[in-house]
């Protein structure tokens, strides 16, 4: 047994919703899973809520300004990839600006796509979070 602690990473997700289509982005030049689609995302950052961090990644990455107090948890997500994460996806009904690819070089495209039409390319945890939000499973576990 070793004294060194577990340690785990945090990221959060957006679902933005509109007209029964779910917003999403291809990734680019990110360095991981490049060329599949995803939704506004980001990892937690130091002395960051993860309501800030949803809040300032929603920014950065699709030009939208949002209000936290309008963020509601719909999914938490235990998944394994190169490290062992928290996802968090969150929901909003209403923000500033339209949805866009804002983050320069990291997005080739980004559009509206039906809840029940992803892409074949769209990250699969993403798929299955957004399957369990609409079917009301609160949390799972993925890639173990």
């Amino acid at each position: 047994m070793t004294d060194q602690r577990f340690t785990i990473r945090c990221a959060v997700y957006l679902f933005l919703v509109k007209d029964n289509k779910l917003f999403l982005q291809r990734r680019k030049n990110t360095g991981w899973e490049d060329g599949k689609y995803g939704v506004p995302a980001g990892h937690l950052e130091i002395n960051e809520t993860v309501s800030q961090a949803m809040a300032r990644e929603a920014k950065e990455e699709a030009g939208i300004e949002i209000d936290i107090k309008n963020l509601t948890l719909v999914h938490t997500m235990h998944r394994k990839s190169n490290f062992d994460y928290i996802d968090l996806f969150f929901i909003t009904k209403e923000w500033i600006g339209e949805p866009m690819s804002a983050e320069k070089g990291k997005a080739d495209d980004a559009q509206w796509f039906s809840i029940n039409d992803f892409p074949e390319n769209t990250l699969s945890h993403v798929k299955v979070a957004f399957e369990n939000y609409k079917n009301n499973i609160r949390f799972s576990e993925f890639g173990f």
